[in-house]
């Protein structure tokens, strides 16, 4: 994909800028750790406003006020491996630089399921094909159904501090925090008014997140780890219907749960023993 590429090779400048203009370690200091990791993730959102809207090819401008959403986890494809990224996945490749702030750099991406409910009872606010509407309306897939399933992808350039808790020469347990900010690169599904859209990926808004995890490092090359986000999402201009001239614009938080399995590449294994 051509967004993750552009923020693949902004993370590895950012790296390689980093460690360019690092001094000559000194005796105590010691090169930094490069990270990958991949994992699976359930979340929940708050309520979201959605305004909906299309004054081309079509007439209505409304709002489904307060409606709620779930998120979509597929858990049932986990297993061969050409459905691996089916279920809502998370890849994280990141740097430690191992200093004395114990700082780093990560991109993410992280791929969540964003649905609203289909046949809730919401209260809609403006016009459709010129009559005007504001009552409490069951909203079935046929009159409106939007999906960000493949998804509600956030793509993030997180900055980390890790805190060591404990650790012995093959283990350590660590505390880490993020925060991060980047664009949503998404893919909508929807049906408005019966004009259906199969959707398409492009970006659709951004988000910005906060991370705190549980790491658990073993053997060095290896680690697990357990991780709550907390984020802000928008998305504005996203297109529906068949032609694709409707638009879609709202926001919501999201909070979710994952849980990776990661290899460590310290760097300290490429410089040669003196």
């Amino acid at each position: 994909m051509r967004a993750f590429t552009h923020f693949f090779a902004i993370f590895i400048f950012c790296i390689s800028s980093a460690l360019g203009q690092t001094e000559k370690p000194t005796e105590k200091s010691k090169p930094g750790t490069l990270y990958l990791s991949w994992g699976y993730n359930r979340e929940v959102y708050t309520k979201s406003t959605l305004h909906l809207y299309n004054h081309t090819s079509d007439n209505y401008d409304f709002k489904m006020m307060n409606a709620t959403a779930h998120d979509k986890s597929d858990f049932h494809n986990i297993g061969p491996i050409n459905k691996l990224t089916i279920p809502q996945y998370d890849l994280h490749i990141g740097y430690l630089f191992n200093g004395k702030h114990n700082l780093g750099v990560e991109l993410s991406w992280d791929h969540l399921k964003y649905v609203v409910t289909d046949n809730q009872v919401v209260r809609l606010v403006g016009q459709i094909r010129g009559r005007e509407i504001n009552k409490d309306t069951l909203v079935d897939p046929d009159f409106v159904h939007i999906q960000h399933t493949n998804g509600n992808n956030y793509l993030m350039l997180n900055v980390l501090k890790k805190t060591s808790l404990f650790s012995n020469k093959r283990t350590e347990l660590s505390w880490i925090n993020k925060v991060g900010a980047g664009p949503l690169y998404s893919f909508t599904i929807s049906t408005v008014l019966g004009s259906h859209d199969p959707g398409h990926f492009r970006m659709q808004g951004y988000v910005i997140g906060l991370n705190t995890s549980l790491r658990y490092d073993f053997y060095k090359y290896f680690f697990l780890e357990s991780t709550i986000q907390g984020a802000y999402v928008r998305y504005f201009g996203t297109e529906l219907g068949a032609d694709r001239q409707g638009r879609l614009s709202h926001h919501f938080g999201s909070a979710f749960l994952a849980m990776q399995f990661g290899f460590n590449l310290p760097m300290e294994v490429f410089k040669s023993k003196k």
